[in-house]
């Protein structure tokens, strides 16, 4: 399959789509990386991910804005690493890249204070000693397992929707 193709298959071609991507990217991230962000620091116990499990809802809805937020400045980012005749691939790495990095910024300090339900400068005092853990733990499960899954979620979508308007232009 063609890299041409690929963008338009594997990837949102709508607003509609583009929203649904992101919250099947995100109903994933924030189900795993919160989970191994806070083990780590605390310790995994059923406790810890019963406390996780009770921000998810609100941690949930601030990724999917922190997402929506950061959206134009990673792809003003990844316009910088890559260029049109690139590869797929190469596309995809870098605006994984650069979409983490701004996530994980925000989200070191604001998923902190909602994990906590407590507004304290730990997270901005502590932000150089836990960033760079999180950023690499989001990175690994956005780029192996959160955004290749909704790629191929929106790859059966399409396939399904290509056939279905082949199928009716045929009978037209």
């Amino acid at each position: 399959m063609s890299d041409h193709h690929k963008f338009g298959t594997h990837l949102p071609r709508s607003a509609g789509e583009s929203l649904l991507f992101v919250l099947v990217i995100s109903l994933i991230s924030v189900n795993i990386i919160p989970v191994i962000i806070s083990g780590l620091s605390i310790g995994f116990t059923l406790d810890m991910w019963l406390g996780v499990l009770r921000v998810l809802p609100l941690l949930w809805v601030v990724v999917v804005a922190v997402v929506l937020l950061t959206r134009k400045p990673a792809m003003w980012l990844t316009g910088l690493v890559v260029r049109k005749g690139d590869s797929f691939r190469a596309h995809i790495f870098a605006d994984t890249l650069c979409s983490v990095l701004l996530i994980s910024v925000i989200l070191t300090v604001v998923g902190t204070w909602i994990g906590t339900w407590s507004l304290t400068s730990g997270p901005l005092v502590h932000f150089f000693e836990s960033w760079p853990r999180n950023f690499m733990i989001a990175f690994v499960v956005e780029a192996l397992l959160a955004q290749p899954l909704a790629r191929l979620a929106m790859r059966g979508y399409h396939r399904r929707v290509d056939r279905r308007s082949d199928a009716t232009a045929q009978t037209a």
